[in-house]
């Protein structure tokens, strides 16, 4: 570990610091990036009060998925990436001056002009909802999709990619009136309150009586059995996230009824060859279309690397529509 310091934010035992620690330095198959900017995803708040932490002692280290910059140093195994590229990464640490990525988790920034602050809050999001729309929901070409939560960055893009990969109906859902009704400029062809009753009914009735090919599930607790009332026979659903809780009503008869494909997805459980992989995949089907910005999202806001904290309670307040951005 390198004797230069830096500013970062860090979990603590009482939440989210800014601090000096020790500078990174990359390992064989690493990237380190000098960051520009940073985003913000709703596990960092997770991880500020120490969940996800494998040990104590790592407590003190930067939190951060997701950021953007240039690259300031190079493992001896790394090869088509060198000092001086303008790039996006992710991976763990982002919230400080400078991060370590493995080396398949970093791409170049497309050269369109696109800036440090949109390119920082592209990775999460993208990597995310390509292996939850595409991989793991095995989306075809004329499916129709219902992304519940879409109201967020990650749901933003999952409207996008659904819409980008040839969905013939794409549905978002979010329980503000304002954000809902801002659906429509990234793909959302029909935008639902998950909240009032009979959501489910009208996804129905929106698809001809069907239900939907797939849905993919940010709020979990609350809307399972809702879900699956709204899922055709044999239709799949993911699930991505928990923002409604971890635990709620599983209607197991209707689940057997439907043939409903339910799938768990998570990064903190996928090996490095397998976040590679992803990273290719995505690579593969949106590179272009993210190069020529018919796939972005938008900034809510930024802040200062120092005013972290700050940040977090923006998140929290949950009043934000797409990306909060740290800036370095």
């Amino acid at each position: 570990m390198s004797t230069a310091t830096m500013t970062a934010g860090v979990a603590t035992e009482d939440g989210l610091a800014v601090r000096q620690v020790p500078r990174p330095e990359a390992g064989p198959e690493q990237v380190l990036v000098r960051v520009r900017a940073a985003g913000l995803n709703r596990a960092d708040l997770g991880a500020a009060q120490g969940r996800y932490i494998p040990s104590p002692e790592a407590l003190s280290r930067p939190i951060g998925l997701e950021w953007a910059g240039e690259v300031a140093g190079v493992g001896e195994g790394v090869k088509g990436i060198k000092e001086g590229d303008r790039v996006l990464a992710s991976g763990s640490g982002g919230y400080a001056e400078y991060a370590v990525a493995d080396m398949g988790r970093v791409l170049p920034i497309p050269a369109n002009n696109m800036s440090y602050e949109q390119a920082a809050g592209l990775p999460i999001a993208l990597l995310t909802m390509h292996n939850a729309v595409v991989t793991m929901g095995r989306m075809q070409k004329g499916d129709a999709v219902l992304i519940q939560g879409a109201s967020s960055g990650v749901g933003l893009m999952g409207l996008q990619i659904a819409k980008a990969m040839g969905a013939a109906l794409v549905i978002g859902s979010s329980t503000n009136d304002a954000r809902r009704a801002r659906l429509g400029d990234f793909g959302a062809d029909f935008a639902i309150n998950s909240r009032d009753e009979g959501w489910a009914d009208a996804v129905v009735e929106a698809t001809g009586g069907d239900g939907v090919h797939l849905i993919v599930d940010m709020i979990s607790a609350g809307v399972m059995d809702d879900n699956m009332k709204a899922t055709r026979v044999r239709g799949r659903i993911v699930n991505v996230g928990r923002l409604g809780g971890f635990t709620g009503e599983f209607n197991f008869d209707l689940h057997a009824l439907k043939r409903i494909d339910y799938i768990g997805v998570t990064f903190r459980t996928r090996s490095v060859d397998e976040v590679r992989e992803i990273v290719r995949s995505m690579h593969g089907d949106l590179w272009d279309a993210v190069t020529a910005g018919e796939i972005s999202l938008p900034i809510d806001k930024t802040f200062a690397l120092d005013d972290a904290v700050a940040a977090h309670a923006h998140m929290r307040a949950n009043e934000h529509f797409g990306k909060i951005i740290l800036t370095a």
